[in-house]
C-alpha cells in the first residue's frame, strides 16, 4: 500500500462527501481511506456508510479532537505514507501520486504539504517560515534543518514509520496548533518540512467551526498558541510573550472603544474588539503572568 488517507470529520457531511469523491477519483497510487467522525450530529456517519463502502469508518461517541482522532486511524494504517486530509478539501486526481513521488525523491523531508487554493481560484497561504512567538522563542528552538517551519494542516503527507516513531499528533492540542507542533518535532529529529509545488488541493477553510461564534474560535486558536509556547519555549520566554500580548490587547481594546462612536462599520470593529478581549482574558488568566 502506497498511501493511507485519514480524514477527521465533525459536522461537515456535505463537504466530507465531496472530499471523498475527489479522493476516490483517478489516483495512480494504491491507497486506503479512513474517516474518523468526531460525534457529528448532521448525518455524516450515515452518508459515509451509504456512499463509500470502501472507507474504514471510525465513529466516535464524543468529539475527541483533531489530533487524537487522527491518531486513532494512524494505528490502523498500512500505507508507506500517511496523508492527513481535512474534510473541507478536494484533491486533484494526480495529487496523491505527485505527493508520494516527492516524498520518495526527498529522503531529507519528513513531512510535506501541497499547493493550496481557495474555492475562488486564488492561492491560499499554506507555508509558514516562523513559529508562533518566533521573535522571542527562536533562540529556544536552536538551529533546525530547512527553512520551512510548517505547512498547512489541511493536507500533509509524512512517512508512516516516522509518524509511529514520534507518536503521531500531540493529543494535548484539541484543535489548532497541532500542525505546527508536529512539524517542529519532525525538524527536531533532523528532517526538513517540504512543499510540493505540483500537487494541488482546494480548501474551503474553517468549515468545522462554521456554527461556532467567532470569539470562541479565537479562544480555541489562542489556547493552541499558548500550549505551543509552554511546550517549546522556556518559562521566561513564555512570560515575555504573554505579557506582550496582554499589553497589546489592552491598548487595542482602549483604542477601538475610543474610535467606535465615529465608525460607520461597527460590526467590523466589534469583531476586532471581541478578538482582543479574548486575548486579554487568556493572557491575564495564564499562570505564567
Amino acid at each position: 500500500m502506497d498511501i493511507s488517507v485519514i480524514i477527521v470529520s465533525y459536522n461537515t457531511s456535505d463537504l466530507t462527501v465531496a472530499c471523498l469523491k475527489s479522493v476516490f477519483a483517478s489516483q495512480r497510487v494504491s491507497y486506503e481511506v479512513f474517516v474518523v467522525d468526531n460525534a457529528s450530529k448532521d448525518g455524516s456517519v450515515e452518508a459515509i456508510q451509504q456512499n463509500f463502502p470502501a472507507v474504514t469508518l471510525i465513529a466516535n461517541e464524543k468529539n475527541r479532537g483533531f489530533g487524537a482522532a487522527n491518531n486513532q486511524a494512524l494505528r490502523m494504517c498500512s500505507g508507506r505514507f500517511v496523508i492527513f486530509l481535512n474534510p473541507d478539501t478536494t484533491a486533484e486526481p494526480e495529487s496523491f501520486f505527485l505527493m508520494a513521488n516527492y516524498m520518495d525523491a526527498h529522503a531529507e523531508i519528513g513531512l510535506a504539504g501541497p499547493k493550496v487554493f481557495n474555492p475562488d481560484g486564488t492561492r491560499q497561504d499554506s507555508v509558514s517560515y516562523r513559529y508562533p512567538g518566533h521573535r522571542y522563542g527562536a533562540v529556544d528552538l536552536g538551529v533546525l534543518p530547512g527553512n520551512i517551519a510548517c505547512v498547512l494542516g489541511a493536507c500533509q503527507i509524512a512517512s508512516a514509520n516516522l509518524l509511529h516513531e514520534i507518536g503521531g499528533f500531540d493529543e494535548d492540542f484539541f484543535l489548532y496548533g497541532e500542525d505546527q507542533d508536529i512539524c517542529l518535532r519532525i525538524r527536531q529529529r533532523g528532517l526538513e518540512i517540504g512543499f510540493i509545488d505540483d500537487a494541488v488541493i482546494m480548501h474551503h477553510g474553517g468549515q468545522s467551526e462554521r456554527d461556532t461564534i467567532p470569539a470562541e474560535v479565537v479562544r480555541k486558536k489562542f489556547r493552541g498558541e499558548l500550549l505551543f509556547y509552554r511546550k517549546h519555549y522556556r518559562p521566561e520566554t513564555v512570560r515575555k510573550l504573554c505579557e506582550k500580548q496582554h499589553r497589546r490587547a489592552f491598548w487595542r481594546i482602549f483604542l477601538i472603544r475610543m474610535q467606535m462612536p465615529m465608525m460607520l462599520d461597527k460590526k467590523k470593529y466589534l469583531g476586532k474588539l471581541g478578538r482582543y478581549q479574548v486575548i486579554f482574558e487568556e493572557t491575564a488568566a495564564s499562570t505564567v503572568l
